[in-house]
């Protein structure tokens, strides 16, 4: 393995400690100038090229340091950056063009973390929603540091919201009756996407990206290879999902492989009013997940297999509905007192 090379060059300097963003500075006609230029390599030659270059007796520009950069040019860059990185692009889309709306004519270099701790406080709602946006504003300003179009990265200053992961709500059958009156009374056509929610537990971006060849019918089964944790999963079809899946397939007005089995890209323009019909409160569509694993942990399914079927990337994320396995957990400190060939 190479050696890290520590030897100091005179005029070359890290102005933020390991961003991998380096700067320079030399005297012309008695002038002192700074550089941001990038990698120490990068820099380093510049540096070489600027001496000999004053050595030549050539006039340096006026000005050599960098103009700021407007923030939507940064957001311009990330979007291009997910589009080849990230699974959820679609979600990642959505809240770069919120951000931008905001903080996109600023110069990106003079943000400050007090202003994005401002307006997380202003436009998001729970903690988890606030550290979702504060991450994505982290990786617009990491990438934009790496490319040497900022000098650092103030939303690495915000703090973090605490999160209460151990919401769990999820939908009693009678609650379930009353969404799927309100559903059928004002909108028939989507009560099938309901029931593939509630009888799959795939994340509302799994669901809504599905296309046809993740479908197969004759195993019954739902491939997902575009998943959050990043690692496929399947996930069989009961029968009432199979039913609502050949419904959508009769109405597809495509038979491509890669044409969407939804049309719509989220449910919210009807299933927020059906709710409010139902009366039914604090109830999300993410909460149909919740209901998914929950019905499982409730009929004796092991956290294993709840955790396969719900892609969690850890069993600690599957082991929040243990307690919902009550009967289960009684039992199996019950079966104790017998003869271990009797269990």
């Amino acid at each position: 393995m190479p050696r890290k090379d520590t030897t100091k060059v005179r005029g070359l300097w890290e102005r933020e400690k390991g961003s991998g963003v380096w700067w320079i500075r030399y005297r012309a006609e008695g002038v002192l100038k700074r550089e941001k230029v990038g990698t120490k390599k990068n820099a380093m030659d510049l540096l070489t090229k600027r001496k000999n270059d004053i050595r030549a007796g050539i006039k340096m520009p006026e000005n050599m340091r960098q103009t700021s950069v407007r923030f939507k040019t940064l957001c311009d860059d990330i979007l291009v950056y997910s589009k080849q990185h990230h699974r959820d692009f679609r979600s990642v889309e959505i809240r770069v063009r919120k951000i931008a709306a905001e903080f996109g004519e600023k110069s990106a270099d003079k943000i400050k973390p007090a202003e994005i701790d401002a307006w997380l406080s202003k436009v998001t709602k729970t903690p988890a929603t606030s550290n979702r946006y504060r991450a994505l504003f982290s990786l617009i300003f990491r990438e934009a540091l790496r490319n040497g179009k900022v000098p650092g990265n103030p939303a690495r200053l915000v703090r973090q919201r605490a999160e209460n992961n151990g919401r769990i709500r999820f939908l009693t059958e009678a609650e379930e009756t009353r969404l799927r009156d309100a559903i059928r009374e004002r909108f028939p056509e989507h009560e099938a996407e309901l029931t593939i929610s509630l009888g799959t537990g795939m994340r509302l971006s799994e669901q809504y990206t599905l296309v046809w060849k993740n479908i197969d019918f004759e195993r019954r089964e739902i491939n997902l290879d575009r998943t959050k944790n990043g690692s496929p999963r399947m996930i069989p079809m009961h029968e009432d999902v199979m039913s609502a899946m050949e419904e959508f397939a009769r109405r597809s007005t495509s038979t491509s492989p890669d044409a969407l089995v939804f049309p719509i890209k989220n449910p919210k323009d009807w299933f927020k009013p059906a709710m409010e019909d139902a009366k039914i409160i604090n109830y999300r569509w993410h909460d149909n997940r919740h209901t998914f694993c929950s019905r499982l942990a409730m009929r004796g399914e092991n956290l294993k297999v709840i955790q396969q079927l719900a892609g969690h990337k850890t069993i600690q994320m599957s082991a929040r509905y243990a307690h919902l396995g009550e009967k289960t957990l009684h039992t199996a400190v019950g079966n104790l007192r017998k003869p271990i060939n009797a269990v």
